[in-house]
């Protein structure tokens, strides 16, 4: 074999390595998705999904990814063939390639192919949308009004009397007696989107428009969510946790978040600081003068896991730290700091811990 021909070979063989490497990424980066999380890091994937409106996605991505991974394979094949076969040779160099003009049959394949393919990908995709976004909404049905704020959720449970923040509890949905939770999606600021990828995909909420969505979860469990549409600053930490409860649960919680607010009388100094600093202008406790709708409703603030919309665990030391120094924990957060002494600092976070 001549120097010039391996030379050929050599450059061809690098092509064809530099395509298998894309090949192995694209698959790696597939088994990544698919792959169970592991128990200890729960990554939110579409691939596994719990709920009626999860399971129609995840089956159109399988689909899409089926069709799509076959044209990839076919170009794949193709270009490598041609890579091959048509490869620049010294005999060659000076001969132009045999052109191929107006071959009708080759024209109308691939005109008539790709109209295919889109067309049934359209209407596989609006199969889905229609079946997502019609579905109709049983008597059993809970309702929720979800408000994005910056840079926190408000829900509203509407017949239940119920509000609370950054934490959703639903009822788990039986087959035999669906249950599903139908959420209306509103916006106090600026975009933002509802996004629990196991439970539904993302929907935008948008100022001054009302938009829906539904959760119809099949097990019980923690299923976490977050803000999918740029919102600001601390957009990345707009998180929300999805509680699916057993009926019986779901039952309880509420009834717990209908009772009125806790009032020991021996934390009174704490109550005092809250409703003589800028706290009650932003924050809404049941039986105080607070009735601000700006920040989350503190009612039951404890017993949420999380506060900071999801940025740290509901402790006594983070607590403490959020309102001494929110921008500790959430940079950028529109919460101000309250300057308060130690002792009125210590008093107000007393009162808090009460909220049950």
């Amino acid at each position: 074999m001549t120097n010039k021909n391996k030379t050929e070979w050599r450059a061809i063989a690098a092509r064809v390595t530099g395509i298998l490497v894309i090949l192995t990424g694209v698959l790696l980066a597939a088994r990544v998705c698919v792959a169970s999380p592991p128990v200890d890091h729960p990554i939110p994937s579409i691939f596994d999904s719990h709920s009626t409106p999860a399971d129609s996605i995840r089956h159109l991505s399988h689909f899409v990814l089926g069709i799509t991974g076959l044209i990839f394979l076919v170009v794949f094949s193709l270009l490598s063939y041609a890579v091959v076969k048509f490869r620049n040779r010294v005999a060659d160099s000076k001969r132009e390639p045999a052109q191929v003009y107006g071959s009708t049959q080759i024209e109308l394949a691939w005109t008539i192919i790709p109209i295919l393919i889109v067309v049934v990908l359209f209407l596989a995709t609006a199969r889905v949308i229609h079946a997502i976004q019609d579905a109709p909404k049983p008597a059993e049905a809970v309702e929720v009004t979800a408000i994005g704020h910056q840079f926190w959720w408000e829900f509203r449970y509407r017949g239940l009397g119920v509000v609370t923040a950054n934490e959703l509890h639903v009822p788990v949905s039986d087959p035999s007696h669906p249950t599903p939770t139908f959420l209306k999606l509103l916006s106090a600021d600026t975009d933002h989107s509802f996004w629990i990828p196991q439970l539904a995909g993302k929907t935008d909420l948008i100022p001054n428009r009302v938009n829906e969505t539904w959760l119809d979860p099949h097990e019980t469990g923690l299923f976490l969510g977050q803000c999918a549409q740029y919102c600001g600053t601390q957009h990345a930490k707009m998180l929300l946790r999805v509680y699916v409860d057993s009926p019986e649960d779901f039952k309880v919680w509420a009834r717990g978040q209908q009772q009125p607010a806790n009032e020991d009388e021996k934390e009174a100094a704490g109550r005092r600081v809250f409703e003589r600093t800028a706290c009650l202008n932003c924050h809404a406790i049941n039986g105080t003068s607070g009735t601000g709708r700006f920040g989350p409703d503190l009612t039951h603030l404890m017993s949420r896991n999380t506060i900071a919309a999801g940025a740290a665990l509901n402790t006594h030391e983070n607590l403490r730290l959020w309102i001494q120094n929110p921008d500790a924990i959430k940079p950028g957060s529109l919460m101000p700091a309250m300057k308060l002494s130690d002792a009125e600092l210590d008093a107000l976070v007393r009162y808090l811990e009460t909220l049950q």
